[in-house]
């Protein structure tokens, strides 16, 4: 189904130009094809970095200085030969190395398909693969984290250790029914039951930070609405630490949304500026009116800004009364200025949300709206400080073995037969060998 008798080369380093750049190859020719365009005439020597030229095609001229790293089986990342020229970050450069090793007898490696031959290879298991991914895509130190543990093998220890529990039940339970008439009791029923509740617990623990940890992988979106004028764009700024919106005094400068990914406590929150609402006849204005509204419906959190230096107007209350039921934080802007609230306006407001006046300018007042939307974008998500599953196809697999082991639990309880309590745990057994790759699924491998 997959070819792997071939070899691949990529280029491993990001686009754009750099310091350094690395071509890297894998497979069982992989050093001979780097012998065919290095200026070198010995072999490379393993694991030893070797300075040296490459050609721009298999005998042609030199055309940049590298530094060979040549990784012999089965130690290396994808369990193959694999060798990685790191000469001159030049994407023409290293466009020209790939040429030259293709024109060699590489392959161009298709997109993640070093990492998939290290799976292949029994380098790392599936959990360890897509962390991989995780980890290159991490935006927050929190993020990254949460990678790294998975790719350290920390998730794949915790599945392991269920599953083995699982499997020692199996065992127990296989010998009992093998031996029914010597009198063994390899598990009797208060047994399985005290067993089986042990190995729901654990399954029920790696779940209870799954929101959490899906929320630290995915991250969130807040939009920042409100009436033109009331300063929008400017906690948008604050927020971003630059200023990524244009601020002015004229009404209606915001005509499109803005987004920028901010760190909000280790959660990458993705930060959505908008255009003022409000009724408009200018068709610019009102698509970006439109385009707000829009913005809201699909948001998570909203924080809605209420100028403070003036009373509530039809716009803001149509705004309170359409963001009621959302997650939100209600900012009340301009608290520098002299307040022209009515009562009215102040006890409608006080039986809101978490409410929080701030001078936009201010960076205290700002850090501490920073701080409750970090807190509202939680939620009531349990915070670790490294999530244990972030995954949404982990946590899947997770859902089905409980419900699995929980009715495993229940047949216990009533004293049903071994062959059944074997056929519920068999099941469960299959998803924890889904979420490692132990029993692969072709469409999960080839996503």
């Amino acid at each position: 189904m997959f070819v792997r008798d071939d070899t691949i080369v990529a280029i491993s380093t990001p686009p754009g130009q750099g310091g350094i750049g690395v071509v890297r190859l894998s497979g069982q020719a992989a050093k001979t094809i780097t012998n065919a365009v290095l200026c070198l005439n010995r072999d490379l020597k393993p694991r030893y970095a070797t300075l040296t030229q490459v050609r721009d095609s298999p005998g042609g001229r030199p055309i940049d200085q590298v530094v060979a790293t040549f990784f012999p089986r089965p130690n290396s990342y994808t369990g193959e030969d694999v060798v990685e020229l790191s000469g001159h970050g030049s994407p023409v450069l290293l466009r020209q190395i790939v040429s030259a090793t293709i024109a060699a007898g590489a392959r161009l490696a298709e997109p993640g398909e070093f990492t998939f031959r290290g799976y292949l290879n029994g380098q790392m298991d599936l959990v360890q693969a897509e962390a991989v991914a995780d980890l290159v895509a991490s935006v927050t130190p929190l993020q990254a984290r949460a990678a790294f543990d998975q790719l350290d093998g920390t998730m794949t220890d915790a599945i392991g250790k269920i599953d083995e529990s699982v499997f020692d039940l199996i065992v127990r339970l296989e010998a009992s029914l093998d031996f029914p008439d010597e009198g063994y009791h390899f598990a009797n029923q208060e047994t399985v039951i005290s067993n089986l509740k042990e190995i729901v617990t654990c399954v029920k623990n790696l779940l209870d930070g799954a929101a959490h940890g899906r929320l630290v992988r995915e991250g969130s979106q807040a939009v920042i609405v409100g009436k033109p004028n009331v300063g929008k764009s400017t906690l948008f700024n604050q927020l971003c630490g630059g200023p990524r919106a244009i601020v002015t005094d004229v009404p209606g400068t915001t005509r499109d949304l803005l987004t920028e990914i901010i760190d909000l406590s280790g959660i990458p929150v993705t930060l959505v500026d908008t255009a003022g609402v409000r009724e408009t006849s200018d068709r610019v204005e009102a698509e970006g009116v439109q385009r707000t509204r829009g913005a809201v419906d699909s948001a998570t959190t909203i924080v809605l800004v209420l100028d403070g230096s003036k009373p509530l107007e039809p716009d803001d209350r149509s705004l309170l009364v359409e963001t009621r039921s959302a997650r939100r934080l209600i900012v009340i802007s301009k608290r520098d200025l002299p307040s022209e609230w009515v009562l009215a306006d102040e006890t409608e407001i006080a039986t809101s949300d978490d409410v929080t006046p701030a001078c936009l300018l201010d960076s205290k007042d700002v850090a501490v709206v920073r701080e409750k939307l970090s807190s509202l974008v939680e939620g009531n998500d349990a915070k670790r400080d490294v999530p244990a599953v972030t995954n949404l196809r982990h946590i899947e697999l997770l859902r089905q073995a409980d419900s699995t082991l929980e009715q495993a639990l229940k047949s216990a309880r009533a004293g049903v037969t071994e062959e059944l309590l074997l056929t519920e745990l068999g099941d469960a057994r299959r998803t924890f060998e889904e979420i490692s790759g132990v029993r692969p699924v072709d469409a999960v491998l080839r996503r």
